[in-house]
């Protein structure tokens, strides 16, 4: 067995810090579970603009390099220094540079950004993507290197980071570091606009220094793809088993260029491992911390003042547009369209989510505009924000006739809202079209709100009858069945309603705990040195 006491993790992404979806919390969870089992454990993030370093507890570290950044027809250098801060026993740093600072999204142009630049549209992502990659992965290493620090394992998340494995293999400046090091790369979502794949093979060539053959090896479709180069160097594994099983297995591999099939040609096996959740992240015990009105206690099976939270977000939506002001402070930056009758005893529909076609949205305005539209025995919120189309088409669902008064859509997001949404909800819409793990059906669990999924990726964790209801396919009839299935149960079965919520908070316990989850990162990580 190899003894592995360090790891160092790359990610854009981290709760509390810097987040815009999932990823932020699998990796915080993840990494304070490792510390918690002993294991010296740091993450490495870029220091985006929209960061206050040291009103976040950071402290500038007195390091400073240049890294080797070259154009195809410039040799370049980019000045790098760090900020640290130990949160959880996780060491975190901070890369600083002037092309992380000009940053005020994560991956994506701002509204102000935008405005400054009209080339730049707000939600499209940085015209400079593959060289922002590539100094946070170099800068990484670069920080490993000045400090004397060796990590036996160097966790990669997504393509932003995957082409971390090529370059302690191929890059002279890292071989001998790193020989004893073995890198592993996590795809948490491999779909078409995710693999941050360049077409430009020059430059792919210069601004990372790797070899012509390499840049040749890892095509996919044409472009140098990292999440082809990480696997063709390091062990891969994808969020859950049944995601990592559709890509390599199934004609869901379209949606991802087929990257799964192009790893599986080369004989490189995605490994699955289903997400876990920090259970304290969503803990309605504790409801000041979560910003909901009232606590109730789940893991006793106790959900009765979970009505309270249902009140209080039926006041909110009842307001509609003048919700905004109800709702005050960050609320404000919500747009409300529609409103939502103070009808506690209809069961509440609820969807945080961001508004695309992968996360079925479009599938659910479809069903509304359909049979279930009609039905007047609910009430639906939605909150989140997306492709402007789709955002466009809710409007105009929830603004006909009959969905007047029993339908209101918030765009935009606030971590408060969401939590009342997961708590004040009766049933959770997860009409997913591909979904590689799912966090937000846990979340909604944890709080009662009993997920509605299609049994797709990393949701058929969820049980029919059991601790949530499924439907198969994207057929927006389908997914209506299932919504009057649910009105049914609420109406006619609260006993099975409960019974629902009371199995889906144990089977988290039993096996969806980042404390649980992580023994099998642990083997999977032991698997990956042996390989070394």
């Amino acid at each position: 067995m190899v003894d592995i006491r360090k790891i160092l993790v790359l990610s854009r992404e981290y709760a509390g810090i810097a987040g815009a979806g999932g990823v932020q919390d699998v990796v915080r969870g993840l990494c304070e579970a490792l510390s918690r089992k002993g294991l010296e454990t740091s993450v490495v993030l870029p220091c985006y603009g929209f960061l206050k370093p040291e009103s976040l507890g950071f402290k500038r570290l007195e390091v400073n390099f240049s890294v080797e950044m070259d154009y195809a027809a410039e040799e370049r250098t980019e000045d790098i220094s760090f900020w640290h801060h130990v949160l959880e026993g996780v060491d975190v740093y901070l890369a600083d540079s002037p092309r992380f600072a000009e940053k005020r999204g994560i991956y994506t142009y701002t509204e102000q950004d935008e405005a400054e630049d009209p080339s730049r549209h707000r939600g499209t992502g940085h015209i400079d993507y593959f060289a922002m990659n590539i100094l946070h992965q170099k800068a990484a290493l670069g920080l490993s290197l000045h400090q004397a620090w060796r990590p036996d394992i160097i966790h990669c998340h997504d393509g932003h980071t995957a082409v971390v494995p090529a370059l302690l293999r191929e890059h002279d400046g890292f071989r001998q570091f790193f020989a004893r090091s073995a890198a592993v790369v996590t795809i948490h979502n491999a779909g078409v606009g995710y693999h941050q794949e360049v077409a430009d093979l020059p430059f792919a060539k210069a601004v990372t220094g790797l070899p012509w053959r390499v840049v040749y090896n890892c095509l996919l479709n044409g472009t140098f793809d990292p999440l082809i180069a990480g696997p063709s160097y390091a062990p891969v594994n994808t969020v859950s088993e049944n995601y990592a099983r559709e890509l390599q297995e199934t004609e869901l591999d379209a949606l991802t260029g087929w990257l799964g099939h192009a790893l599986k040609d080369r004989g490189i096996k995605l490994e699955g491992i289903t997400n876990g959740i920090d259970v304290s992240g969503f803990d309605p015990r504790h409801g000041e911390a979560l910003g909901i009105p009232c606590s109730f206690d789940p893991f006793s099976g106790d959900f009765s003042r979970k009505v309270e939270c249902k009140k209080a977000l039926l006041n909110l939506l009842s307001a509609g547009e003048a919700s905004a002001e109800f709702m005050g402070g960050s609320y404000k930056s919500i747009g409300v369209t529609g409103t939502v009758e103070y009808r506690p005893d209809l069961p509440l529909f609820t969807v945080v989510s961001r508004l695309t076609e992968q996360k079925g949205m479009d599938i659910l305005a479809q069903a509304l505009e359909g049979g279930i539209g009609v039905e007047k025995g609910f009430n639906l919120a939605i909150l989140g924000s997306g492709k402007a189309e789709i955002e466009e088409h809710l409007k105009w669902v929830v603004s006909l006739p009959q969905n007047r008064g029993r339908m209101c859509l918030l765009l935009g997001y606030n971590d408060d809202l969401a939590n009342l949404m997961f708590a004040g909800g009766d049933f959770f819409l997860i009409p997913s079209r591909y979904e590689p793990c799912g966090l937000t059906d846990f979340m909604a669990q944890l709080m009662g709100n009993i997920p509605i999924v299609r049994h797709t990726g990393g949701l058929v964790k969820v049980r029919d009858g059991v601790n949530g209801l499924v439907f198969r396919t994207e057929d927006p009839v389908e997914l209506a069945a299932c919504m009057h299935r649910a009105v049914s149960i609420f109406n006619e079965a609260p006993q099975t309603l409960h019974a629902m919520q009371k199995r889906a908070v144990a089977i988290i316990m039993e096996k969806y705990t980042w404390d649980k989850v992580v023994q099998r990162y642990m083997d999977f990580y032991q698997r990956s040195a042996g390989q070394g």
